[in-house]
């Protein structure tokens, strides 16, 4: 029989900095899935993890008790390896659009459960639902049968994936307690346990517009997320890469879509390029595919071919006209030199105020909403010259958005050099 315990002494353990026990951390979930523990009760509790931490054992043993909050999928019957790629979120991170078909390419399913965009950082789904016809619902047979057939899929996870994870996820939000690394950790690890790859690699994003801005904590992230995929028989790994400056030229939904389609034709900007081959190469890697040329299979049309059957596969055109916004603004160069910052968080924020994300979780998107530079973080800029384009359905959004640009853009008349793209990788 199960042992019970109560929440408060769960909670002034936890306090006064003492660990939990398997069986302690399994009964919280379990009842806090169920409403027997309150949602004032696991706030308290989130506050004190966030706090005092947790050892490597209680963030696997929350990890896991979050997992068996539902169900667990399983792809092991497919004739394939499957891996998987989870990033922290970035601003013009699209990365997920081009790995997915481009892995697969190589005899490798990608299940891409995927998520909605929050405050500044896209999400994958409002991407491809800018694709007129594209469904992100998908039933657990269809997800498998689309595996089998196209070998990649993305889509919204079933509400029967860590259910305990949906309901922590929506608390800590309000409750100042987003950055406890236990809690971000379980967080992405039992969606991703649960969804039942056996590769998986983490982009852990750094700098300003990501979650985490320092490389310390991301670095500190990354090797907790690598442990729990290891202690969970998951072969793990994962890159820190650099959100100081966007990435790609083009933020927003069917922008972003846009700028995929470019990579997967062989063109694209550099920065996109780098780390989609690079996120792509490790995911091979982990899959036991060290011999294949990532690089010529975006540039011959294979990756395209792939893009293309994993569109249509979800009732997608991916020949149909992608949403337009109706109005744009051109934001001009204020002087000549070298454009030193080109802040992602400032950016990030004025394509959400133009309408491309949403405040709330309940709130539509615009489409075509969302920003377009002309010139990236190091380039040499001439004053009056297009530094970049605003695009929303409402002319009245403009004005908070170049709002959002100031302090986040400047120019000097030296080059200031910014970071690597790849700084880091962490595999266990």
């Amino acid at each position: 029989m199960a042992k019970e315990f109560s929440a408060v002494e769960l909670i002034i353990a936890k306090r006064e900095k003492q660990e939990l026990s398997t069986d302690q951390i399994n009964w919280l979930i379990e009842n806090y899935t169920k409403g027997v523990v309150a949602d004032e009760q696991m706030s308290a509790m989130a506050m004190a993890i966030l706090l005092n931490g947790m050892n490597r054992r209680e963030i696997k043993d929350l990890t896991l008790a979050m997992i068996a909050s539902g169900e667990r999928l399983d792809f092991s019957d497919l004739p394939m390896p499957t891996a998987d790629k989870h990033s922290t979120g970035g601003v013009g991170d699209k990365i997920t659009l081009m790995v997915a078909p481009l892995v697969s390419v190589f005899g490798v399913a990608v299940p891409q459960l995927s998520g909605r965009g929050l405050g500044h950082t896209g999400g994958t789904l409002d991407k491809m639902e800018s694709i007129p016809g594209w469904q992100a619902n998908l039933s657990n047979l269809q997800m498998h049968e689309q595996l089998e057939k196209v070998g990649a899929v993305v889509c919204a996870a079933g509400s029967g994936l860590a259910p305990a994870d949906k309901k922590l996820y929506a608390l800590r939000d309000v409750t100042g307690t987003v950055e406890a690394i236990p809690l971000i950790a379980s967080s992405i690890m039992s969606k991703k346990i649960a969804e039942g790859t056996s590769s998986l690699v983490l982009d852990v994003k750094v700098g300003s517009g990501a979650f985490m801005k320092n490389l310390d904590r991301a670095r500190e992230l990354a090797q907790v997320l690598t442990q729990i995929g290891a202690d969970a028989g998951v072969k793990t790994s994962a890159l820190l890469t650099d959100m100081s400056t966007p990435l790609g030229n083009k933020i927003g939904n069917s922008l972003e879509v846009e700028e995929a389609v470019e990579v997967l034709a062989g063109g694209g900007p550099k920065d996109v390029v780098e780390i989609t081959i690079a996120l792509a190469t490790e995911m091979l890697r982990l899959s036991g595919k060290t011999d294949v040329d990532v690089a010529a299979a975006l540039k011959d049309g294979r990756a395209m071919d792939k893009w293309n059957q994993m569109v249509a596969a979800q009732h997608g055109d991916p020949k149909a006209v992608l949403p337009k916004a109706k109005h744009e603004q051109v934001v001009l160069a204020e002087e000549t030199g070298y454009l030193n910052q080109l802040d992602a968080l400032a950016v990030g924020t004025a394509s959400w105020r133009l309408g491309a994300g949403r405040a709330r979780k309940e709130d539509p998107v615009q489409f075509g909403a969302g920003v377009i530079l002309h010139a990236k973080r190091g380039d040499q800029v001439t004053k009056g010259q297009p530094l970049l384009t605003l695009f929303t359905d409402e002319e009245n959004r403009f004005e908070r958005a170049i709002d959002a640009l100031s302090g986040g853009i400047s120019i000097a008349a030296e080059r200031v050099s910014g970071p690597e793209l790849i700084l880091d990788r962490i595999s266990n």
